[in-house]
Protein backbone atom coordinates (compact mmCIF):
# COMPACT_ATOMS: atom_id res chain seq x y z
CA UNK A 1 0.00 0.00 0.00
CA UNK A 2 1.68 3.33 -0.80
CA UNK A 3 1.78 6.31 1.10
CA UNK A 4 -0.77 9.13 -0.28
CA UNK A 5 0.25 11.93 -1.93
CA UNK A 6 1.41 15.02 0.79
CA UNK A 7 0.30 17.68 -1.70
CA UNK A 8 -2.32 15.48 -3.00
CA UNK A 9 -3.65 15.49 1.12
CA UNK A 10 -3.23 19.08 1.75
CA UNK A 11 -5.37 20.08 -1.55
CA UNK A 12 -7.86 17.70 0.06
CA UNK A 13 -7.60 19.01 3.15
CA UNK A 14 -8.22 22.46 1.57
CA UNK A 15 -11.06 21.43 -0.46
CA UNK A 16 -13.44 19.90 2.73
CA UNK A 17 -12.06 23.11 4.88
CA UNK A 18 -14.04 25.62 1.86
CA UNK A 19 -16.69 22.84 1.54
CA UNK A 20 -17.78 23.03 5.22
CA UNK A 21 -17.15 27.04 5.17
CA UNK A 22 -19.69 27.53 2.18
CA UNK A 23 -21.95 24.93 3.97
CA UNK A 24 -21.91 26.90 7.01
CA UNK A 25 -22.38 30.62 5.57
CA UNK A 26 -25.24 29.38 2.90
CA UNK A 27 -28.05 30.63 6.23
CA UNK A 28 -26.29 34.03 6.36
CA UNK A 29 -26.37 34.58 2.60
CA UNK A 30 -30.40 33.36 2.86
CA UNK A 31 -30.95 35.99 5.56
CA UNK A 32 -29.62 38.76 3.30
CA UNK A 33 -31.60 37.69 0.09
CA UNK A 34 -34.90 38.44 2.05
CA UNK A 35 -36.89 41.58 0.66
CA UNK A 36 -37.04 44.21 2.34
CA UNK A 37 -40.30 44.91 1.79
CA UNK A 38 -40.97 41.57 3.88
CA UNK A 39 -38.83 43.02 6.75
CA UNK A 40 -40.25 46.47 6.45
CA UNK A 41 -43.63 44.50 7.14
CA UNK A 42 -42.65 42.70 9.80
CA UNK A 43 -41.26 45.74 11.83
CA UNK A 44 -44.19 48.14 10.83
CA UNK A 45 -45.52 49.36 13.53
CA UNK A 46 -49.20 48.32 14.42
CA UNK A 47 -52.05 50.68 14.29
CA UNK A 48 -54.95 49.99 16.98
CA UNK A 49 -55.95 50.57 19.89
CA UNK A 50 -52.84 50.18 21.01
CA UNK A 51 -49.72 51.42 18.92
CA UNK A 52 -46.41 49.03 19.14
CA UNK A 53 -44.66 46.44 17.14
CA UNK A 54 -45.55 43.07 16.78
CA UNK A 55 -43.09 40.58 17.74
CA UNK A 56 -41.89 37.71 19.25
CA UNK A 57 -41.29 37.47 22.96
CA UNK A 58 -39.11 34.47 25.30
CA UNK A 59 -38.21 34.00 28.74
CA UNK A 60 -34.36 34.08 30.19
CA UNK A 61 -33.23 30.17 30.93
CA UNK A 62 -32.83 29.13 34.61
CA UNK A 63 -28.93 29.47 34.36
CA UNK A 64 -29.03 33.26 34.21
CA UNK A 65 -30.72 33.69 37.40
CA UNK A 66 -28.22 35.62 39.75
CA UNK A 67 -26.67 36.66 36.66
CA UNK A 68 -24.99 40.14 36.04
CA UNK A 69 -27.17 42.33 33.22
CA UNK A 70 -25.98 44.45 30.73
CA UNK A 71 -27.29 47.97 33.12
CA UNK A 72 -25.56 46.14 36.14
CA UNK A 73 -27.93 44.58 37.98
CA UNK A 74 -28.74 41.10 38.99
CA UNK A 75 -31.22 39.30 37.03
CA UNK A 76 -33.81 38.07 39.23
CA UNK A 77 -36.16 35.94 37.66
CA UNK A 78 -39.10 37.28 40.10
CA UNK A 79 -39.00 41.08 38.71
CA UNK A 80 -40.91 41.80 36.10
CA UNK A 81 -38.05 42.93 33.84
CA UNK A 82 -36.65 42.75 30.04
CA UNK A 83 -34.28 42.71 27.68
CA UNK A 84 -34.29 44.44 24.51
CA UNK A 85 -31.71 45.19 21.37
CA UNK A 86 -32.52 48.81 20.77
CA UNK A 87 -35.21 50.06 23.58
CA UNK A 88 -32.22 52.10 26.32
CA UNK A 89 -31.98 50.51 29.99
CA UNK A 90 -35.17 51.99 32.33
CA UNK A 91 -37.50 52.43 29.67
CA UNK A 92 -41.09 50.96 30.57
CA UNK A 93 -42.79 48.43 27.76
CA UNK A 94 -45.69 46.92 28.13
CA UNK A 95 -46.15 43.71 26.46
CA UNK A 96 -49.19 41.70 25.20
CA UNK A 97 -49.85 38.77 24.49
CA UNK A 98 -51.67 38.05 21.43
CA UNK A 99 -52.98 34.63 21.97
CA UNK A 100 -55.32 35.27 24.88
CA UNK A 101 -54.55 39.58 25.71
CA UNK A 102 -52.64 39.24 28.71
CA UNK A 103 -50.33 41.99 29.18
CA UNK A 104 -47.54 42.98 31.55
CA UNK A 105 -45.37 46.17 32.45
CA UNK A 106 -41.57 45.56 32.39
CA UNK A 107 -38.73 47.18 32.32
CA UNK A 108 -35.95 46.85 30.06
CA UNK A 109 -32.93 46.40 32.30
CA UNK A 110 -30.50 44.10 29.86
CA UNK A 111 -29.47 44.07 26.13
CA UNK A 112 -30.47 40.61 23.24
CA UNK A 113 -28.65 40.03 20.32
CA UNK A 114 -30.00 41.69 17.25
CA UNK A 115 -32.81 39.70 15.16
CA UNK A 116 -34.88 41.08 11.68
CA UNK A 117 -37.94 40.56 13.55
CA UNK A 118 -39.18 43.02 16.84
CA UNK A 119 -38.04 40.59 19.69
CA UNK A 120 -38.23 41.00 23.38
CA UNK A 121 -36.73 38.88 26.18
CA UNK A 122 -38.76 38.53 29.52
CA UNK A 123 -38.07 37.68 32.96
CA UNK A 124 -39.55 34.30 34.00
CA UNK A 125 -42.71 36.15 36.07
CA UNK A 126 -43.08 38.68 32.88
CA UNK A 127 -43.75 35.07 30.86
CA UNK A 128 -46.36 33.84 33.41
CA UNK A 129 -47.60 36.32 33.75
CA UNK A 130 -48.68 36.46 29.90
CA UNK A 131 -49.27 32.92 29.95
CA UNK A 132 -46.49 31.06 28.43
CA UNK A 133 -44.33 29.99 30.47
CA UNK A 134 -43.06 26.81 29.85
CA UNK A 135 -43.84 27.23 26.02
CA UNK A 136 -40.88 29.04 25.00
CA UNK A 137 -42.21 31.69 22.81
CA UNK A 138 -45.42 34.16 22.45
CA UNK A 139 -46.35 36.39 19.56
CA UNK A 140 -47.12 40.05 21.06
CA UNK A 141 -47.29 43.38 20.82
CA UNK A 142 -44.56 45.53 22.44
CA UNK A 143 -45.54 49.09 23.49
CA UNK A 144 -43.22 52.03 24.67
CA UNK A 145 -44.71 53.52 27.89
CA UNK A 146 -43.92 57.34 28.13
CA UNK A 147 -42.87 58.53 31.40
CA UNK A 148 -45.71 58.88 33.85
CA UNK A 149 -47.65 56.38 31.82
CA UNK A 150 -49.39 53.71 33.42
CA UNK A 151 -50.96 50.61 32.54
CA UNK A 152 -54.58 50.61 31.37
CA UNK A 153 -56.45 47.43 32.69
Amino acid sequence: MATPNPRGRLALIVFLCQLALLVHTLPLQADETKTDSNQAEIAAPVKGADDGMVGIASYYAKRYNGRKTNSGARYNPEKLTAAHQDLPHGTRVKVINLANDKEVVVTVNDRCRRRNKPFIDLSRAAARELGFLGKGTARVRIVVLEDGEEESS
